[in-house]
């Protein structure tokens, strides 16, 4: 699988955009000629949006041309070969100019979609990235459903898994949690098989509705399918915890958190929470204002809190007693 992180405002905002950097160079030195499965992105997608490639095998001869496209030839074949080697070099820009003449020449092809749908996300066109994915979504049930007589020659889409996760990663980061929760659960069951990125990404739209039990089920599973290193992700399911009222299972997540992205504000901040729920107030004010000033002003911020990186209640009510201790409404 090649995964690749485009942009990330929900968890540690600048470290994540240094970690996106790392994956998408390691995708990009990995990436096949057909890529099995495929790239699970974010954006301000959320912490913790990845989008996943789906397959993307082009075919040598055209055999009878379908109604709907899973593969392309001619011109727009090479075209989309282009725009693919332009996007594994990182040159998101003028690969999705081209993807964008692909998806005019053939239309009806769901892989010239589901790429320029790739691209708007690593630019941050979240809006015109969902059209985009959800052209490639029909198309592909469409696929589906005219396959369903086993034309001979006529290539199916197998990838609707990877497309829904896509796309509801995508809302998960652009304001639409309930859509993105229906997206990820129709993604988990076409998978059929644990699958540690589906799993994250469900289980963070499932924390986004409030469903905080379930939502921690599926934090474990996706932690435990990456447990040789601890990924950014590993915050958000130690906060549910703590809004479960489990705060020694996440804290022992939060050490090793804290370990691995130790000057993170984020970190810092949901260290010191949870310090001062196991009795260490003084180690918890210490902590938090290892935070420069203007960075400390941010925690003090309810809307900042609750809707820019969504942190549960719970979480939020202990964070306001420990920042009374030391800040004022209104500081400057």
């Amino acid at each position: 699988m090649v995964v690749f992180q485009a942009i990330s405002c929900i968890i540690f905002s600048t470290y994540i955009h240094a970690l996106s950097n790392g994956i998408l160079k390691q995708a990009q030195s990995t990436r096949r000629q057909c890529i099995v499965d495929g790239l699970k992105t974010s954006g301000c997608l959320i912490g913790l949006t990845t989008l996943i490639f789906p397959s993307l095998c082009l075919a040598e001869e055209a055999p009878i041309s379908p109604p709907v496209e899973a593969a392309v030839f001619g011109e727009a074949k090479q075209l989309f070969s282009q725009a693919r080697a332009l996007e594994s070099q990182g040159n998101m820009a003028a690969a999705q100019r081209l993807y964008a003449k692909v998806t005019k020449m053939s239309p009806r092809y769901i892989y010239g979609w589901s790429n320029l749908g790739n691209t708007q996300v690593a630019l941050g066109s979240l809006d015109p990235a969902e059209d985009s994915y959800a052209t490639a979504i029909d198309l592909c049930q469409e696929s589906i459903n005219q396959n369903e007589d086993k034309k001979l020659g006529v290539k199916r889409c197998d990838d609707l898994y990877i497309l829904l996760l896509n796309r509801g990663s995508l809302r998960l980061n652009n304001g639409r949690a309930k859509d993105a929760l229906k997206d990820l659960s129709q993604a988990s069951v076409l998978r059929s098989r644990p699958d540690g990125v589906v799993s994250q990404n469900l289980a963070r739209a499932k924390e986004l509705n409030g469903m905080y039990a379930a939502s921690d089920k599926d934090y474990n599973l996706a932690i435990s399918m990456t447990s040789a290193e601890v990924n950014p992700f590993w915050l958000r399911s130690a906060l549910v915890k703590y809004q479960l009222g489990d705060i020694k299972g996440g804290f022992d997540l939060m050490k090793r958190v804290e370990n691995r992205f130790p000057e993170a504000p984020e970190v810092k901040v949901a260290y010191a929470i949870f310090m001062a729920a196991n009795g260490d107030e003084k180690g918890a004010l210490r902590k938090y204002l290892e935070l420069p000033d203007r960075q400390r002003l941010r925690y003090i911020d309810e809307s900042y809190l609750r809707d820019k990186i969504a942190w549960p209640p719970a979480v939020i009510d202990d964070l306001a007693k420990l920042t009374s201790i030391v800040e004022k409404p209104g500081r400057t």
